[in-house]
């Protein structure tokens, strides 16, 4: 499954290639989501996705962010979707290991990390493209690494507020304000089944 950072309008442009300062702003439970395309297909996995905001300047010098329609200006945002596992082999331990500069000592300190730290926690998001067979360019997010000692101390100030979404106890007011792609594969996840149900009263049974 690829990851990329999501388009809102015909007229939008990727976040430029390169490094840029991330801060981790969000982390969604998509709950358990199932592959219906490619050789995976038919597979289902936890899966999480993770969206930081990015600090820096474009090509042209001018500053790393986006106009909304009401005319506000946001940092640029790019995610990545993960598989939930922090095995050996799996991208999210991978990823997490080089952003915090150190591995686990063992997998049970692995297992044990509360991924829920990672957000607020700023790194070096490393962005890179690949254009598809239609031509159009997507901002991939390759890898993130420790800021440097010369950054740490000069920090930009957050701009989104810190989100954390959880399946199995949903904020439903917190769901609303997600984007409708997000949504949709929520929706989909099982988890999200049986906490509507969970939330749903019963009904009384009628005496004779």
């Amino acid at each position: 499954m690829g990851f990329k950072a999501t388009a809102s309008s015909g007229d939008f442009k990727p976040v430029p290639a390169g490094a840029h300062i991330g801060r981790c702003y969000q982390l969604i439970d998509l709950g358990t989501q199932t592959e219906e395309t490619g050789m995976y297909a038919g597979n289902s996995s936890h899966k999480i996705w993770i969206s930081f905001e990015l600090s820096g300047e474009q090509e042209d010098g001018s500053p790393l962010t986006i106009t909304t329609k009401d005319g506000k200006e946001l940092p640029m945002m790019i995610s990545k979707e993960y598989t939930l596992s922090m095995g050996e082999k799996a991208n999210l331990r991978k990823d997490i290991c080089a952003w915090r500069g150190k591995q686990f000592a063992n997998d049970d300190e692995a297992v044990a990390f509360d991924i829920t730290k990672l957000v607020g926690a700023y790194g070096l998001v490393n962005v890179t493209h690949k254009t598809s067979g239609k031509g159009k360019t997507y901002a991939n997010i390759a890898g993130i690494s420790p800021l440097p000692a010369a950054l740490k101390n000069a920090k930009p100030a957050p701009v989104n507020p810190n989100v954390i979404f959880n399946i199995d106890e949903p904020d439903m007011k917190l769901f609303e304000t997600l984007p409708e792609f997000l949504k949709e594969k929520i929706r989909k996840a099982p988890e999200w089944t049986a906490a509507a149900m969970a939330d749903s009263p019963l009904e009384e049974e009628e005496e004779f």
